[in-house]
């Protein structure tokens, strides 16, 4: 079979796409809180035929809702559902619930409230709340369909493979246009005597790095036998910078070894290889987490920052910040902020050096505020541009990077959050000129594990053993 040279890419992701996504999650997050609320009125109103002393069920409600708030964020209710079936995320939402109001019936049974609160109020609550909820997804579903038929909310795929489940995957997304999935394409390995109806072939095997890293593609399905291992692994080597998302269809004669681990997506099944913990809602309770809580503190620390920065400017000419070059979220660079601890000239004639113990370009203050991790404060300011989050792994220079990619395994996957401030390495005291393999062990445990809690926990240990350490220089 000839095959065709590289095409050009015919679209590349909008930004509108994580837009879409980000308002559908919003509704889900604020939505359930309110149809938590809406339900006990309408369970009070049923029950009794009137809203009057529907306030007695005050203290009740308040700790249902905050309790919803910590289970449903720290539980899978609000991942990504793109392209998996209603049943299961019904599924996940009576789970939650069922928790929510295990908790409340707790509650009222430790205080001795059981006795006062109708038990049919408490059932009628739970089952109508229940109700909306999932009613609110079936209509945000049948939203997001509508937008993703118009083309809108595309996420953008290619196929490793030619073999007939190759051919199943680019017709049920072709016929599945409500997943949001658009194939852009296939790649051949030596090995492809076939071709795919309906979607072009963009190349080789050896030319997938190169696409998807200049057309921005989201996901990668590599549909080959199991058998074929050297090739699977071949393309997971081609894709071991990129931080799109990477799924195996694996072949019909192993599904019975996989039913365990594998989903469906457009009624496919499917593994996920490789998927950013930060889609959909859980991208927007960081945010808001980032921006609250970097606002607050920032506020907070305004008169520390004001005297450093005066330090700063009677230390040695120059400005007071420092801006550098450093890479984040999907390999983007975006300039960092820190109070300048060395004089304007420290690296031109060195350039890019990597700080490590016994140096001493910096100045005397920023000694004391290298040591003390003050030259940080300024990345709040990063945090609420939006490049940055407070808790994340530690952003590298691009020259640095391109060097460890190639000499630490998986270095390019701390990429798939945004950078941090603070992080799981650095609370455990893999910072400064520290071993980068356990770094980035710590960085990768981070991102597989990460959930609200598990900010929280390691900003609250940043306050004890965060700043001060002997490998800060």
């Amino acid at each position: 079979m000839l095959l065709s040279p590289l095409r050009p890419a015919t679209e590349v992701r909008p930004d509108s796409a994580n837009n879409f996504t980000a308002a559908f999650g919003a509704i889900l997050r604020f939505g359930d809180p309110i149809l938590l609320i809406a339900g006990t009125l309408l369970a009070h109103l049923l029950r009794f035929g009137t809203l009057a002393h529907a306030r007695d069920e005050i203290g009740v409600v308040v700790v249902a809702v905050l309790t919803a708030l910590i289970v449903f964020n720290t539980s899978p209710l609000y991942r990504s559902w793109r392209g998996r079936g209603l049943t299961a995320e019904a599924f996940q939402v009576g789970l939650q619930w069922s928790v929510v109001f295990t908790g409340v019936l707790v509650y009222t049974t430790a205080l001795q409230l059981s006795d006062d609160l109708s038990r049919l109020w408490l059932a009628s609550w739970f089952a109508l709340s229940l109700t909306a909820a999932i009613g609110l997804r079936i209509v945000v579903r049948g939203g997001a369909a509508w937008v993703r038929s118009r083309g809108m909310d595309q996420r953008t795929a290619v196929i490793v493979g030619a073999n007939p489940d190759a051919q199943r995957i680019v017709d049920a997304l072709q016929s599945s246009p409500w997943a949001g999935i658009r194939v852009a394409g296939w790649f051949a390995t030596h090995a492809d005597r076939s071709t795919i109806n309906g979607v072009p072939l963009l190349g080789r095997l050896d030319a997938l790095e190169g696409y998807v890293a200049s057309r921005q593609v989201d996901q990668v399905w590599i549909a080959l036998p199991m058998k074929e291992q050297s090739k699977i692994s071949f393309a997971l080597n081609q894709l071991q910078h990129s931080t799109a998302d990477i799924k195996f269809v694996p072949d019909l004669f192993g599904m019975h070894l996989l039913n365990h681990s594998v989903e469906q997506i457009a009624g496919l099944p499917v593994i996920n290889l490789q998927q950013t913990p930060l889609q959909g809602p859980a991208r927007i309770l960081k945010a808001i987490e980032d921006r609250v809580l970097a606002a607050a503190i920032l506020l907070a620390i305004s008169p520390l920052m004001i005297a450093i920065a005066v330090a700063v400017k009677l230390s040695s000419p120059g400005p007071v910040f420092y801006r550098q070059e450093r890479m984040s979220w999907n390999n983007k660079t975006f300039w960092m902020l820190k109070f300048r601890s060395m004089p304007v000239d420290a690296e031109t004639s060195t350039g890019a050096v990597w700080a490590k113990a016994g140096e001493n370009r910096a100045t005397r203050v920023g000694s004391f505020l290298r040591k003390t991790s003050l030259d940080e404060l300024p990345q709040f300011i990063n945090v609420l541009k939006g490049d940055m989050s407070i808790v994340g792994p530690r952003p590298e220079r691009p020259v640095f990077v391109d060097k460890f990619k190639h000499e630490i395994p998986a270095y390019m996957k701390k990429h798939m959050v945004k950078a941090g401030i603070t992080g799981w390495a650095q609370v455990n005291g893999w910072r400064g000129s520290t071993d980068l393999n356990k770094r980035i062990e710590c960085d990768l445990y981070y991102i597989e594990n990460w959930s609200l809690a598990f900010d929280l926990k390691i900003i609250f240990m940043t306050l004890f053993k965060g700043f001060v350490h002997k490998n800060a220089y």
